[in-house]
Order: structure tokens, then sequence, then C-alpha cells
């Protein structure tokens, strides 16, 4: 007893046929027969039993099914219609894959005989480990470092949420993901922007697994995770001007407060002002000094017009010994001591706010440039971004540049 039901598909310029039988053992008389599934393609075989008997008798080989309608036929023939379904649903997954497929392919992944358990650690980690292979090239070591970040919160969360140091990437949903992002703020402490870049962190590497067929339903598809814009500090051109002015007893204080000031004049994050050297800085198009450089967070070129007072500040240090040593134009720490010593500085200067390398940044786009009637597109074009938008971040216009504005405005209407 053999052909009973066949059903062909011609994908991928294969054959696929899809077979239900009775197989007879050695020496049958009588009684139920095993039932048994066969699948062909381009002429090869591979079998599967169905688990079920079935009485030769009671079998309608046309239908390939049952004959009856007890609820024990019924079960068994829905049971035939389930694993028929399987085995188009992994003979279609194949088909998306691949080129070619065997029947031995179909039969393997039907029965997940064939397929290696995907781990999520596993995969975050060999991801980590091609970004480290290519910091310098194309990505910034602060990105590893985010990833890096990202990666202990995951483990921790795995830890603390299942109690595993792993988990097979089929069991993420977005019920894991929706848990994960409750522990960060509230185990982790983090606030919503950092929440969000985690997860956004996290959502690479779901999108490596769903690019390679290892998982098919996105479990980020619902989840709504959205940045907040945050005011950033900036100082104001008085408190410039008191930093500026101060008397430092320490060469140490002097020389973080004019990295820090040079900073402020040009725009350049600590990351760019630590590398960069003294052949960066040479005569522009108008025959003043600018400053050509790289973003070593983005790698977009910069290019900064140096106005006077930072030009001053590196006269200053023209003849020191160790930056004429080492090639540089300042003398600049690293960022830990750089950090550190503004928090004294802005004690000492009275300033009550919390002073990092970074706030220069945001104060060259803010008070030194914008509240000072510079166009925001020659300021993104200075901070070395890509897109407005990202310069919108740092610009933000504070009221003595609205009450200008306005006052020129009524000017023109008063005429």
């Amino acid at each position: 007893m053999l052909i009973l039901f066949t059903f062909n598909d011609y994908v991928m310029n294969s054959n696929f046929s899809l077979l239900f039988y009775l197989k007879k053992p050695k020496n049958y008389t009588a009684g139920p027969v095993p039932i048994y599934l066969r699948i062909t393609v381009d002429g090869k075989r591979a079998e599967i039993s169905a688990g079920r008997e079935c009485d030769p008798l009671r079998w309608n080989s046309k239908a390939s099914r049952l004959i009856g309608t007890k609820e024990e036929v019924k079960s068994l023939n829905a049971l035939l219609d389930n694993l028929q379904s399987k085995v188009y649903d992994a003979h279609r997954r194949l088909s998306e894959q691949r080129e070619t497929i065997t029947a031995l392919d179909i039969k393997d992944v039907f029965t997940g005989s064939g397929e290696k358990n995907r781990m999520l650690m596993e995969t975050f980690s060999d991801h980590n480990r091609k970004i480290a292979a290519l910091v310098g090239k194309e990505f910034a070591k602060g990105t590893l470092q985010r990833y890096e970040t990202s990666f202990r919160h995951t483990r921790e969360f795995l830890r603390y949420r299942y109690g595993v140091s792993d988990i097979d990437i089929k069991k993420i949903d977005h019920c894991f993901i929706e848990d994960y992002d409750f522990y960060l703020r509230t185990v982790c402490n983090c606030l919503n922007n950092s929440a969000v870049k985690y997860v956004k962190n996290f959502k690479k590497i779901i999108r490596i697994c769903m690019a390679n067929g290892w998982i098919v339903m996105n479990p980020f598809s619902n989840y709504k995770g959205r940045v907040k814009t945050v005011d950033r500090i900036c100082l104001t051109a008085e408190e410039i001007q008191r930093i500026t002015e101060k008397k430092f007893a320490t060469d140490r204080l002097e020389h973080v407060r004019d990295v820090f000031l040079f900073c402020c004049y040009t725009g350049l994050a600590y990351a760019d002002v630590k590398k960069l050297k003294a052949c960066d800085v040479s005569k522009g198009i108008d025959g003043e000094l600018w400053i050509f450089t790289y973003r070593q967070k983005t790698e977009t070129r910069s290019a900064v017009p140096l106005l006077p007072a930072a030009v001053e500040l590196i006269e200053k240090y023209a003849n020191d010994p160790v930056c004429l040593s080492r090639n540089i134009p300042l003398p600049v720490p690293s960022n830990q001591k750089m950090n550190d010593y503004l928090k004294e500085i802005a004690a000492v200067c009275g300033i009550n706010k919390m002073l990092t390398s970074h706030i220069a940044r945001h104060t060259f786009a803010t008070t030194i440039t914008l509240t000072n009637g510079v166009p925001i597109e020659t300021v993104s074009k200075m901070l070395g971004h890509s897109s407005l938008k990202q310069t919108q971040h740092y610009a933000k216009i504070i009221d003595s540049k609205v009450s200008s504005d306005m006052l020129t405005l009524r000017e023109k209407l008063s005429r």
C-alpha cells in the first residue's frame, strides 16, 4: 500500500512532493499499520513517522485520510492536516533562505534535529567581537563601549529575571522587551533616554537574528521607546568671562581652564581636542587660521575658523615643552582629570553648574555662535554634524537672543 496523496510545488527550480502512506512491517498479517510521511525533492526522499497507526480497511486512499465521523477519526485526520501544514511551512522557510533545498533539509527543519539553538548572549558577544575588530576603521571606541555596557545590562537582566546566563533567541517576545525596559528603569535606575538607548542597542542584535532567519516575528513591533528632549547646560558670556579672568594657583587648573575655553571657542568635543595635532591648525580660504580635522565619533569632516580668543590660547602654548615634544597645540589631560578639575574651577569661580568637557561644545553652539547671529547651518558644519537635527539638540536659543530678535522686529514695525 503506497501512494495515497501527493502534492507538487515547483519552487526554486525543484520538484517538491508530499506523500502520506501506510507502511506495512515485515511479516505483516493483520491489524493497524503505521502512517508515514514521505518528502520528495527532485527524486530524492526523506521519510518521517506520523506517530500514529491506522487499520488499512478504514483508510481512504483517494482522500489520504481515515474514513468515518467518530471523534477519534476526526482527531487523527486533524493531526495529519497539521503535519502537512508544518512540512509546507518548513519548505517555505527554507525557500526564503536558500537557493537549493533537499528532502533531508526539510525533514531536519520539520523535526528540529538540524536546527542549532541560537542563543542571545552568544550572538551579542559575536557582534561585539566584530565591532571591536573594526574600532578605528568603521567604528569609534565609544561605540564599542556602548555595546559592551548594553551587553552587561542584558546579561544581568537574564540572571535577575530568568535565573540563566543565556536564552534561546526564539523565546524573546514583546513581554521580554517590556520587562527589559522596566528592568533598566528600575533596577539599573536608568533615566528615560539611557533606557531607550540601551534597548536600541539590544534591538540591533534582534535585527541580526531576523536577517538570518533565526526569528520570524519581530518582538519590537509594538514597542514604543521615545527619547525625550533634554535641556543642555551651557555657560553665559558672563560666566565665560569670569573663568577667563580667574587667576589660578596651580598649572593643572590653568591648563584645564585653557583647554575648556578653547573648546568653547571652537566647538571641539573632548575626544577631538585630545587627538588634535599642531598640523591640524593651518590657514584657511580667508588667510586666517582654521582647524581642519575629522570627528572621532562620526568621522565627519570638521572645519572651524579660529576666533581671536582661540588663537591666543594656541600662541600661549607655542613654546610649551610638552606641546612641542608631542606636536600638539594644547596640553590636554585625561577626560577624567579634565572633568574633576572643571568641578574645582566651577567652585572657585562661583559657577553653580556641573561643568564637564562637553558643556564647552554646548556653549560654542549656543552662547558663542547662535546667540551672536551665526546661522544654524554654519554652526552645524563647524560641529561636524551630518544633519541639522543633531545641531538643534545643542542649539538652545537663550532669552537674550529672543529679546534681541524681537527688538529688531519692533523697530522694523515701528518704521
